[in-house]
């Protein structure tokens, strides 16, 4: 590395793409560069744990903290019916409600992010979201800076006619309903896409086609799919502009298991359903009693609800957070819900998932670990303590997936992503 450059990362406000994101400026540290973040406030905080500066973009409505709070409450347990639902039929109404939102955050965004940019006058600006910014493409033309889009969820957020739609959970050659879905999506979004559409034109920039919320980046583009569970594409993508991170593990602390009351010399398990899932109590206490009956020990990430879990089973413990990377290699298997962090970190470990997703690109994980030989797919609802039990034991015992982890595993870490992507923005900035 040559000089030192300013490297900012504007990811969504959702611990996936902030962690991610974590990762990779952990690497463009190493390289001597500084990295930033550009946060909405409810978000705050995050960063600046990991020892990064950060810089607040309103992309909603300014309110007090225990407002926000409220509001993501509500808008999860309003919606926990729906998490039990197909991917075709979310579309009607967490897929909806969740793209109108999004769009609201990109116009929310254009009030404060063009002053911030100027304030922080990024060399590289690192987008991980689904929708565009235009300011931040605006910021790049005006001043002859790079801006690079970071594709942590699924690979099919870059469409081709022979993947599955994004968010669809469709297997890789089910085309009936590839079609069945992008129809009935761009029918649901068709409204939200067009008050989009109408505020990229007072922005300047040209209309998207019907269903498309974002573009590549002429520059680069990161996605972090790791090389054995890829989509077979019609149209590969240009290695000039897209490049694959084989998957991209943050540095995180140290963990040390701790005792347990019962079953120390058994196999240990870890369930995350993530921050969203957590609020789905109910769910969350019927897998601790099931496993309570099992041999085996489990920890449990439970969120902000610890106070509504009461009497543990003596072999499972729970906490509010883990520091998943560092728990995750010392585990047997994994129970998660598909979201992007855990299906990486569980492949870059080598630990075989059973993914029991409920919105989201956690449906598209899920399958594709499954018809990929990586783990497991299961409702997340509609199981039997004996369906549970079943498929944790093929977990542990399947010779085959294991030694398929162990080859994925030893593939990820020997490219290993965040260094990857680092060399690649490294170049990027000496070169624009």
């Amino acid at each position: 590395m040559s000089d030192k450059k300013t490297i900012a990362f504007f990811p969504e406000a959702a611990f996936g793409p902030a962690l991610n994101s974590v990762g990779i400026a952990q690497a463009c540290e190493k390289l001597g560069h500084k990295a930033v973040f550009l946060t909405d406030p409810g978000m705050g905080g995050v960063y600046s744990g990991y020892g990064f500066e950060e810089h607040l973009v309103n992309m909603s409505e300014p309110m007090p903290p225990e407002e926000m709070a409220k509001y993501w409450s509500d808008f999860i347990n309003g919606h926990i019916p729906n998490f039990n639902k197909t991917p075709y039929e979310q579309l009607d109404n967490y897929v909806k409600e969740c793209w109108e939102a999004i769009v609201d955050t990109a116009i929310w965004a254009e009030k404060d992010l063009p002053g911030v940019l100027d304030k922080v006058k990024p060399d590289v600006v690192c987008v991980d979201n689904v929708i565009l910014f235009p300011a931040i493409k605006r910021y790049a033309q005006e001043n002859g800076k790079a801006w690079v889009r970071i594709i942590s969820c699924s690979e099919n957020e870059i469409v081709d006619p022979d993947i599955p739609p994004h968010l669809s959970g469709c297997g890789e050659n089910d085309r009936s309903c590839f079609e069945k879905f992008d129809a009935r999506f761009k029918e649901v979004v068709k409204p939200c896409h067009e008050k989009f559409n109408a505020f990229l034109k007072d922005c300047g920039e040209e209309p998207y086609p019907l269903g498309e919320f974002f573009e590549a980046s002429p520059f680069l583009n990161l996605l972090l799919y790791p090389e054995p569970v890829k989509f077979k594409r019609r149209n590969p993508l240009d290695p000039q502009c897209f490049q694959y991170l084989e998957g991209c593990v943050r540095d995180e602390k140290p963990y040390e298991i701790p005792t347990f009351q019962a079953h120390n010399d058994e196999p240990i398990i870890y369930v995350s359903f993530g921050s969203l899932g957590s609020g789905d109590v109910d769910q969350l206490k019927r897998i601790i009693a099931a496993v309570g009956k099992m041999e085996l020990r489990a920890l449990v990430n439970v969120g902000d609800y610890k106070d509504q879990h009461g009497d543990l089973p003596p072999n499972v413990q729970i906490d509010s957070w883990f520091p998943q990377p560092s728990v995750i290699k010392q585990m047997d298997a994994v129970i998660h819900h598909g979201g992007n962090n855990s299906f990486n970190e569980c492949l870059y470990f080598g630990k075989p998932a059973l993914v029991m997703p409920f919105v989201w690109d956690g449906h598209d994980n899920a399958t594709r670990v499954q018809e990929t030989g990586h783990g497991l797919h299961m409702h997340r609802a509609n199981w039997t303590e004996e369906e549970l039990i079943a498929a944790l034991d093929k977990l542990l015992s399947d010779k085959e997936m294991k030694a398929k982890l162990e080859a994925t595993s030893a593939h990820m870490q020997s490219r290993h992503g965040p260094t990857k992507a680092a060399g690649l923005l490294d170049k990027l900035v000496q070169e624009v």
